[in-house]
């Protein structure tokens, strides 16, 4: 674990040649934004002195009071391996505070922060590993992003049936590069769908990868004539693209979540956790899944959870435990979309799970069997409801649930719902190919 001074970095600039810094951070809709520095003024930068206008990022703040601070997080100085052996960049990820000094409310990364400090003071690590997934396309004439692929690959292909291998293999010795351990890579079930996995981390550290590693897969898909995606469903008829958050709390080092005499493997504490998250999840819905395309990909037939439900056993409900046992237990949940802000997602589902945990909220019966082979009787006799089946669904659900509002904090809460409104609207005016061709001729 890195624990930079002020006075490492400087250094580390100078020796490694390093001539530009950029300082980022995330909006509230998961989108990374930077400044970039030169070396001359990365020590104004590390003394929280580089300021920025607010007003510019969507959600952030109003004209009116639109200057904001950013402040580096010296331990995230990584030097892009892509960029030139000669004035080198490297970049810092920032917090985003109030001319006063106060932390910026609308910071995804604050909302995070302040959700890890909840679970500190209960004793816990909140340590999470992401599931990635995303599509490699190619580009038109002009480097613009298609849908198209010449491949027909499926899961755990490889070369000469898998024609993304080459790019998968330099975005994982990129990451490496970048500090990352890389656990598995592997070719998914749709035509160039692919998926990364990197280790277990501590709840912030692993919400700054994931941003990182957005960054990194798509720049190197750029180098290779490729387009990486993260949109959750880009295609018709094949999977969509999940990132499926493994999450587990220790306490002293040691997994709570794992006792050896339950039949799962698993503590009281995870199982208060889970009936949490399966308390709020509607609630949770638009920040895990944050866009249209997002309910494209929760249908039936697709691998993707439609049901709120948990399993030991299968991958058809909403929440899996996986085999592992011991430090590796863990709980999956199986509904967020890699377009979702890291930071939120991590954010409402620890606290969700810490709420299950401070109120003793036992979850449902697991369910054994395919959900999706019952009857709509059994599924109602067995008490499972569906997840929001569309953006409208959800806002109105999130709405509804004033303990997940208040873990977003009101600026964000409101923004988000306002601007999410909104894109539902502009959304439901639209005129789709498939209506042109289903109506247009028999009407």
């Amino acid at each position: 674990m890195k624990n930079y001074t002020k006075q490492d970095i400087l250094n580390l600039v100078r020796e490694e040649d390093v001539e530009f810094i950029r300082l980022q951070f995330t909006d509230i809709f998961g989108n990374l934004k930077n400044v970039a520095i030169t070396a001359s003024q990365l020590e104004k930068a590390l003394d929280n002195k580089c300021m920025f206008d607010g007003a510019s990022i969507e959600g952030f703040v109003r004209i009116e009071e639109s200057d904001m601070y950013l402040y580096p997080d010296y331990n995230s100085l990584e030097i892009f391996p892509w960029r030139p052996q000669q004035g080198k960049v490297a970049r810092l990820i920032c917090d985003v505070y109030y001319p006063n000094g106060e932390p910026f409310t609308g910071d995804p990364r604050y909302v995070l922060k302040q959700a890890v400090k909840e679970a500190e003071a209960m004793g816990y690590t909140f340590d999470v590993g992401p599931e990635c997934e995303f599509f490699l396309f190619h580009t038109d004439e002009n480097t613009l992003p298609t849908t198209i692929t010449h491949e027909q690959a499926g899961y755990f292909d490889l070369g000469p049936m898998d024609f993304g291998e080459n790019a998968r293999r330099d975005m994982v010795l990129t990451l490496e590069a970048m500090g990352f351990t890389i656990e598995a890579s592997h070719h998914e079930s749709a035509p160039a769908q692919h998926e990364i996995d990197f280790k277990y981390d501590e709840a912030l550290r692993t919400a700054d990868n994931i941003m990182t590693f957005k960054l990194a897969v798509k720049t190197i898909a750029r180098r290779h004539g490729l387009h990486a995606t993260f949109m959750p469903k880009p295609k018709h008829g094949v999977n969509g693209s999940g990132m499926h958050i493994n999450m587990s709390l220790s306490k002293n080092g040691v997994n709570i979540f794992h006792d050896a005499k339950d039949e799962l493997g698993l503590s009281q504490e995870a199982y208060y956790f889970i009936g949490g998250i399966m308390k709020h999840i509607k609630g949770m819905t638009a920040i895990l899944n944050p866009l249209v395309n997002s309910y494209k990909r929760l249908v039936p037939g697709y691998e993707a959870p439609t049901y709120i439900a948990w399993s030991g056993t299968n991958r058809s409900p909403l929440i899996r435990i996986p085999a592992e046992t011991g430090q590796g237990a863990r709980v999956e949940l199986r509904s967020p979309d890699p377009s979702a802000n890291p930071y939120l997602a991590l954010a409402v589902s620890l606290m969700a799970g810490l709420d299950g945990i401070k109120n003793k909220i036992q979850p449902p019966t697991p369910v054994k069997e395919n959900i999706f082979e019952m009857s709509r009787e059994e599924k109602k006799k067995r008490g499972i409801e569906e997840l929001p089946g569309s953006l409208k669904e959800a806002l109105q659900e999130m709405e509804k649930d004033q303990f997940i509002l208040d873990v977003l904090g009101k600026h964000i809460s409101e923004k988000y719902l306002e601007a999410k409104r909104n894109e539902w609207q502009t959304y439901r005016t639209q005129i789709t190919d498939w209506e042109i061709q289903e109506y247009l001729n028999k009407y």
